[in-house]
């Protein structure tokens, strides 16, 4: 026994000289890094707690400004709650998702504002609500099986992280589970109306000159929806499985396919694939394109591929930019998905016989690129 504890005392004294090369101050720094990445998800379910309980479209519908004690009071809450309340909400706007003002009052009470973030949680207009979408990635079929990704990263089977959670894929969830089904239809409209209301206003010009375009993939067509009524003399169409195509509602100016793009692309001038690519591996995305290649004339004529989707490492040089983009890939790897950095997309887009591309990033975290043959 003397010698081990000699033999430790020995260690100790080797590793004390490294321990000493690090400052009360950096170690104290290390450790709030290691906190706040730590904490992280409760600052999401606090923000999800807040949508749920109808924070901003409550502080909204009451002209933009509210006390703890008349929020607590207008979404039902048990005066025993308001302490609590008041937490929370520090927590949001401590993370710049509300703001504080003093309001005249004996008591100094403060009043919960908007800011342009919030405003998206609460306009009342459905092309600009971002709730859907994020009710989707908050809900807890979706952050559960990231508790388990450590023992499916060391599982030898290929299934997907949400299927090892759950048994199921996420479609066949979809399937099974109507309500499920609904939260991801609601956040891909949701979606689609707030994004190519920007994209029409930003980039329009990739639509200049097309006499027809088909939307692949285009759910119950949306998108498409929205580049007719831009350009009525475009002929636009949707492309998407028999089954989607059968619920689909009926539009002026927009026709539907019933096919499968693995399978054969009817002709068009251009493509549109909105957030398609990244539900898919290289493999099934170079079938994909061969078929879109197919399907449209030389870029003389004016053929393209005009694709909606994450370019990582694209957009905006700001840290929030760069964090959300690989956040959001791990996010649907959990479904098998993958974003790109700009070599992978290339690999793929040669690989699949196209000359050349051009990356527009005027879409906060996403990318529109105009790919010709």
């Amino acid at each position: 026994m003397h010698s081990t504890h000699n033999q430790r005392n020995t260690s100790s004294a080797k590793m004390a000289p490294t321990q000493e090369k690090h400052s009360s101050e950096e170690l104290l720094r290390a450790q709030v890094d290691l906190w706040h990445h730590a904490l992280g998800f409760v600052k999401s379910m606090a923000l999800k707690c807040a949508m749920e309980l109808q924070i901003p479209n409550t502080i909204q519908h009451h002209g933009g400004s509210m006390t703890p004690s008349e929020l607590a009071a207008k979404i039902g809450l048990h005066p025993s709650k308001l302490p609590r309340l008041r937490r929370l909400m520090r927590v949001l706007i401590v993370s710049d998702i509300f703001v504080v003002h003093e309001v005249a009052s004996p008591n100094k009470e403060v009043a919960y504002g908007l800011t342009p973030t919030t405003r998206l949680l609460a306009i009342d207009e459905v092309r600009s609500n971002l709730s859907p979408i994020l009710s989707l990635i908050l809900d807890s079929t979706v952050t559960a099986p990231f508790s388990g990704m450590h023992s499916w990263f060391l599982d030898e089977h290929s299934t997907s992280l949400f299927e090892k959670a759950h048994g199921l894929n996420v479609w066949e969830m979809a399937a099974q589970n109507s309500t499920y089904n609904q939260l991801i239809n609601d956040a891909m409209v949701s979606d689609s109306n707030f994004l190519m209301d920007i994209i029409l206003r930003e980039c329009s010009g990739v639509f200049l000159g097309i006499k027809s375009l088909i939307d692949v993939a285009g759910g119950h067509g949306g998108s498409a929806k929205a580049i007719a009524k831009a350009f009525p003399q475009m002929k636009c169409s949707v492309l998407d499985l028999p089954h989607v195509v059968e619920e689909a509602p009926t539009f002026d100016h927009v026709s539907f396919i019933s096919g499968d793009m693995f399978k054969y692309i009817p002709p068009a001038d251009a493509l549109f694939l909105k957030w398609v690519f990244h539900d898919w591996g290289d493999e099934d995305c170079v079938k994909i394109l061969k078929n879109c290649k197919e399907a449209i004339p030389s870029r003389e004529a004016g053929g393209k591929v005009i694709i909606i989707d994450m370019v990582v490492g694209s957009g905006p040089d700001e840290i929030i930019t760069r964090e959300t983009q690989v956040l959001f890939d791990l996010f649907i790897m959990c479904f098998e998905g993958i974003e790109r950095e700009e070599h992978e997309w290339k690999r793929i887009f040669m690989e699949a016989g196209f000359s050349n591309y051009k990356i527009i990033s005027v879409l906060g975290v996403r990318s529109v690129i105009e790919l010709y043959p």
